[in-house]
């Protein structure tokens, strides 16, 4: 199979180029190699490189812009630049794997999100992002879209390594504890997505298929005890590696004392984009359809820091 990958300066691309180098030719662009804005453009590449699958994790994921000073490159990057690729794969008969994420619901109640419940994005982020799902489904082309949320990894920016940025530069953290979610590894994505693949394309009863899958680990936590269980990680990991230097995670990861931790309500962080504070994925169809088990979230916190 060749696979063409966008957005591999992200953290979801980057680890895409690993996970699926075992099944064919990854043909890696990052935006320094096409603005995929220009649709002409995008189709241009995607007729001299004809691949199998287009893996698309390009987004425009500044929530907070996409709200005020953004709002149209958010529409462009998120509902226009997947309806183009979508267009390609149905006239070129290729499969199409999308990411998106649990802001296409109203963040309401406590019940995890099914992949059928009916959307009511909260945000212009959430708009533009439901509106690339639909160009998708629309266009009729063979499609995998997994709705993620919470995602992290060692590579680029994230939550976490907000975290750990201020836990050396303070020693009182607030922390917001009652919005509830799943903390999901980059590498876990690809992971998933490269098996999904895989098994679409040796399994009968799954070649063909086409529809939405959530993706994420098992359980669930507040960002509070997401902070808490990853500074504590890597706090342990700084002190264990003592004098050795080599042993102890990355300065970017290293935590060398823990600051006190208050959880405290979203309110006290106002936003130009509202939260969703039920951020949870029910995983019964990617489990039972696809027959993957998926790991718990702080098991995986756990063997992501160990790279740290």
């Amino acid at each position: 199979m060749k696979f063409v990958v966008t957005g591999t300066t992200g953290q979801v691309g980057w680890e895409l180029i690993r996970a699926l180098q075992p099944l064919g030719e990854v043909v890696p662009v990052s935006v320094d190699e096409l603005d995929l804005t220009d649709a002409e453009a995008t189709r241009a590449l995607l007729d001299r490189v004809r691949p199998h699958v287009v893996i698309n994790p390009a987004a425009h994921t500044a929530v907070d812009k996409a709200e005020t000073e953004q709002r149209e490159l958010a529409k462009v990057l998120n509902a226009d630049v997947p309806a183009t690729l979508a267009q390609w794969c149905k006239s070129n008969g290729a499969l199409l794997v999308h990411y998106s994420t649990d802001y296409v619901f109203n963040g309401e109640g406590t019940r995890p999100w099914k992949e059928d419940d009916t959307p009511a994005p909260l945000n212009v982020y959430g708009e533009t992002k439901l509106a690339g799902e639909q160009a998708i489904q629309q266009s009729g082309c063979a499609h995998i879209i997994f709705r993620t949320c919470w995602v992290y990894s060692l590579h680029g920016g994230n939550f976490l390594k907000t975290m750990v940025k201020l836990a050396a530069e303070r020693d009182h953290l607030k922390v917001v504890a009652d919005q509830i979610g799943v903390p999901t590894p980059a590498s876990f994505i690809a992971d998933v997505t490269a098996e999904v693949i895989r098994r679409r394309s040796c399994d009968p009863k799954l070649a063909g298929w086409s529809g939405i899958l959530n993706l994420a680990p098992s359980g669930e936590t507040s960002w509070y005890g997401y902070t808490q269980a990853g500074l504590k990680l890597l706090h342990e990991a700084t002190l264990a590696a003592g004098s050795n230097t080599a042993a102890r995670p990355r300065p970017e990861w290293q935590v060398h004392r823990l600051p006190t931790i208050e959880p405290v309500p979203a309110s006290e962080f106002p936003m130009p984009s509202k939260r969703p504070s039920n951020s949870r994925l029910d995983l019964s169809r990617i489990e039972q359809v696809w027959g993957l088990n998926m790991p718990a979230w702080d098991v995986l916190l756990q063997t992501v820091l160990r790279d740290a």
